[in-house]
């Protein structure tokens, strides 16, 4: 990562309330769910919202997903969301998203403008010899409406893609977490196609799908829109979320020796501040170091299939028996036991 590292924190004001939040307060009144109701404890009210000029927090999104969420009170909810949210009307990101020229594009646009259009939960794109994966990371603090952000997110890009390519696309699902009992409105929504309890939530695609033209995109608007949406980034306090910035530094690094003290270092600040600004989001060093240590073990093995010393070692482990327990705290399986993650089942 070049340049000094910037980023946004959870109680940053730069979300548009027209946006986003938008989008959700009318689903809640299309419900019948009085705003005042949907915004209580947000810092919003509706004038706010409509006059088109308040900026919100993600700790004030989150509020609003979390009253949503209770006043809903239906397992298509999060679904319905998703369904809304792109490439949205968002301005000239949404303008990026919806003329993209094909598949790949438009997840490569979805990650670089995270920020504007999904400032919880980021999704990170990773590409294999034979298909695409698209996972996401919490932006800190989301707990227990983590899951209702999921399904939103997941059926947000099914829709998008389907709407750009005009198919419906053979996506595969995987969830880190048991069966819920409202599946088929996973059905629904996203396909049949899924598998729970598995180490990582993740959906991909066979590459042969990235690069097919999509028929109604325009390449100049959205070369246009691109640029324009680069600008509101840049004028942004930071590109990501600070636990997404702490990931891909940490990412970046994870075959150097990290401590808490060189982190500290490399973000600016003293080891005592980033302890307190992890602890804001919900977090710790140990347990973000860890995560990323996990998704690199996965790929290592399910994607390069290297054995477990040269994994061990890739991740600074001078012991394999040290490093096979550590991946079973991360994951909940022995790396013996662990099943294809990325081939079809």
């Amino acid at each position: 990562m070049n340049g000094p590292l910037r980023w946004y924190e959870w109680d940053t004001r730069f979300i548009a309330a027209h946006h986003q939040p938008a989008v959700l307060l009318d689903l809640a009144l299309s419900r019948g769910i009085d705003s005042h109701a949907l915004l209580r404890g947000s810092g919003l009210f509706y004038e706010d919202v409509a006059s088109g000029q308040a900026r919100i927090s993600p700790a004030q999104l989150l509020v609003l997903i979390g009253n949503a969420e209770r006043l809903l009170g239906a397992a298509d909810s999060s679904f319905l969301f998703g369904q809304r949210l792109l490439p949205g009307h968002y301005g000239d990101v949404s303008h990026a998203l919806a003329n993209a020229g094909n598949l790949i594009q438009a997840l490569e646009r979805l990650c670089q403008f995270r920020a504007l259009l999904c400032p919880l939960l980021a999704p990170r794109l990773l590409l294999d010899e034979r298909q695409m994966h698209l996972y996401w990371l919490d932006g800190g603090s989301a707990g227990r409406h983590q899951r209702f952000l999921i399904e939103a997110h997941l059926t947000a890009v099914v829709a998008l893609c389907k709407r750009g390519s005009g198919l419906r696309l053979p996506w595969r699902f995987q969830f880190a977490y048991a069966q819920p009992r409202h599946v088929e409105q996973y059905w629904v929504h996203l396909g049949d196609n899924l598998q729970f309890d598995r180490p990582l939530t993740l959906l991909s695609l066979p590459r042969e799908y990235l690069h097919r033209p999509w028929p109604d995109g325009s390449a100049t608007v959205g070369q246009v829109a691109h640029q324009a949406s680069q600008r509101q980034i840049d004028a942004l306090e930071g590109p990501s979320a600070f636990l997404d910035t702490l990931y891909q530094y940490l990412h970046s690094h994870i075959r150097e020796p990290l401590s808490l003290e060189r982190v500290a270092l490399a973000f600016a600040m003293s080891p005592a501040t980033l302890k307190r600004k992890l602890a804001k989001h919900g977090t710790h060093f140990q347990e973000q170091l860890d995560l990323v240590r996990k998704h690199v073990a996965l790929y290592l093995y399910q994607s390069q299939g290297l054995g477990n010393d040269a994994v061990a070692r890739h991740l600074g482990f001078n012991d394999t028996t040290n490093f096979r327990r550590a991946f079973k705290r991360w994951t909940g399986v022995a790396p013996s036991g662990l099943q294809p993650l990325f081939d079809a089942p």
